[in-house]
Parts: C-alpha cells; structure tokens; sequence
C-alpha cells in the first residue's frame, strides 16, 4: 500500500495544481466581483467537485487513454508528476493555464521516450477541443449576456432584493460548474493511473458498488479541493479582474457559460442523447476550465463593445496556453529518463 500512495503521490499533487489553478476559475469571477466570499466559494466548489468527479468522471478519461495507454504505476507516476510540475510553475506566476494540455503533453512525452505510437487522430480531436472550448464559451457568454440583460429590463426589481438573488445565481451556477469541472477534469488528475492501480472494487449492497475507477477519482478529488482551499487566490484575482473588470451580473453570466461548456464536454448522457438523434455526438474530453473562463469573460468584453479588454493579460495567459504542453512534454522525457536509468523502474509494462 505503501509502494501505491507513493506513485499516486504525484497524480495528488496534480489534482492539488488543479484545485489552485483550474477549479478556482469556477468561482473566481464571483469572488472577484466580491459577491461571494473566499471560503464559501472553496467549500461549494469542494462538495460538488467531488460528486461530479465520483459519479460522473469516467466518460472523458477514455479519450486520454487512447492517447496512451500507461500500464505502469512508474509511468504514470511520472507522467502526472511532469504535468503537475508545468501547472505548479504557470501558477506560481499568476496564470490560469491548462492542466488538460498539461496531461496530454505528458502523455506525449512518455509515448516519445517508450516507442509507442501517437495517434494523430486523437491528437486533433484534443487539439480541436482546445479551440472550441473559449470559443464557445465566448459564445455563450456574449448570447447569455443580452438574454440576462433583457430579462432585467422585463421584470425589473430592487437593487438590494437584485443583489440577494445574483449571490443566490453566483452559487447555483458555481455549484453546477463544480460538478462539470469534477466529471470532465478527474480524468487529467487520475486518468493515467486508471490501467495500472490495483485496487479492487468495494461492494456496499447489493445495489451499490464503490468501483476501483471511483476509488481513484475520490482521491484525485479530494487533493483537488485541498489545492482550491490553499493556493487558489492569486489565479481568482487575474481571471476575475485582469482581464476585463466584471459586474455581480456578467460574473454569473461567466459562471453559467463556462459551467455550460465543461458538462458539454463531460456529459455521458448528452452524448447518447445525440447518437440517438443521429447528430454527430460531442467527444468527450477534458477541457479547461481556464480556458472555458477566460473564453466567456471575453465574450462579456466584446458584448460591451471590446474597449475595455485587457488584451496584455490576455497574451500572456495565451502564451501560458502553448508553452504549459511542450514543457510538460521535456520534464516528462527527462524525468523519465531518470526513473529508467538511476532508479530502474519499469516504466512500460
């Protein structure tokens, strides 16, 4: 037991990254509007990470498997211990970069040094969710922004009695999108170690099965809300006001059209729902939160006409966005390099 906690040690300090970096942005406009207090907003984001890690988080893990299947607790270890160590140093610097492309750049590292092949297939898929996730994020925030806005000017109310109900809007939505973020980015803290952990699944009654796959994502959750507790603050304050300074209203907008983005591309059911309607279905992957955020808050800055947008801060996140995959793809080559030849671990079974 003791040889399993120290491997998965790293996919913990990765959810931990996660919580500091990605699932503070859930709530980060709403506390950056000080709508919402720190705390309150670390506590609901915790809860429902959790829920939605546990009871939802095995849909977008299947595509980081194809992309490589890591059957080795050493190589996963170092490959969730090179993405945390890309996100670690991004956050220390104030950017709310990925760790979805975080992962994957380890991933890519490991399949370098191991010899196996990298589909280019699954390769476009991820790289195009990258794309799509600001952009329709931007998109449903810039459409959710004149719908809230013409909604007000329809049933006008109270400024103080406005003000209760946006706390109780921030909340909801917060708690929506914390369940998003636990379904779609549990695969990015744990889904490596998904080939290789050895745990047996725990049979509760006859009706409930606490599965090995939920064992993991429990951890990797927890770690998460631990990163959101301790280290979240610095990431809340450059999304929820670097950008493009927000209202208690655009900040529910960011919130809903942000949490909208992540369940699309989390949801098992909208999927089958789709396949049904013979609609070609949305692949499940896990996207980023950063990017669903910075994507919306955007959408709010062109809806009010775009001279307002802090275009510097919004460089140097986009720089964050393309650097944090190839660093993780070097640190993984290299820490692998050294597991291999100095600590003779068996990196590929």
């Amino acid at each position: 037991m003791a040889a399993i906690l120290f491997f998965l040690s790293s996919g913990l300090f990765l959810g931990w990254s996660l919580g500091a970096n990605d699932a503070a942005n859930v709530f980060g406009t709403a506390v950056g509007a000080k709508m919402i207090r720190f705390k309150t907003a670390a506590i609901i984001c915790s809860v429902f990470l959790i829920i939605g890690a546990v009871s939802s988080g095995a849909g977008a893990s299947h595509t980081l498997g194809k992309l490589g299947a890591i059957n080795s607790m050493a190589g996963a270890f170092t490959v969730a211990l090179s993405a945390a160590l890309a996100v670690f140093f991004m956050t220390k610097a104030g950017l709310p970069v990925s760790t979805s492309q975080a992962i994957v750049g380890g991933i890519i590292g490991w399949n370098i040094f191991s010899g196996m092949a990298t589909d280019p297939a699954v390769i476009r898929k991820i790289a195009l969710t990258w794309i799509l996730c600001p952009v329709l994020s931007c998109g449903f925030a810039f459409l959710l922004y004149f719908l809230v806005r013409k909604f007000l000017k329809i049933f006008p109310t109270h400024i103080y009695r406005r003000d209760v109900y946006t706390r109780l809007a921030l909340i909801l939505v917060g708690a929506f999108g914390s369940y998003s973020l636990g379904a779609n980015n549990i695969a990015n803290v744990m889904g490596v170690f998904v080939e290789s952990v050895p745990f047996q699944d725990i049979t509760i009654t006859s009706f409930l099965t606490f599965t090995r796959v939920q064992q993991l994502f429990f951890l990797g959750a927890v770690a998460i809300s631990v990163g959101v507790f301790t280290y979240s603050r610095k990431v809340m304050g450059t999304v929820g006001t670097g950008i493009f300074k927000l209202s208690p209203v655009t900040a529910f907008v960011v919130v809903l059209a942000s949490s909208l983005v992540l369940y699309i591309f989390a949801s098992t059911s909208l999927q089958q729902l789709l396949i049904s309607m013979h609609i070609p279905p949305i692949p499940l992957v896990p996207v980023s939160s950063s990017q669903a955020v910075v994507g919306a808050v955007i959408g709010i800055g062109l809806a009010k006409g775009g001279r307002n947008i802090r275009f510097n801060a919004l460089g140097r996140i986009v720089v964050g966005w393309i650097t944090t995959p190839v660093i993780a793809a070097v640190l993984c080559f290299v820490l692998l390099y050294f597991m291999k030849n100095v600590f003779m671990a068996e990196i590929n079974l």
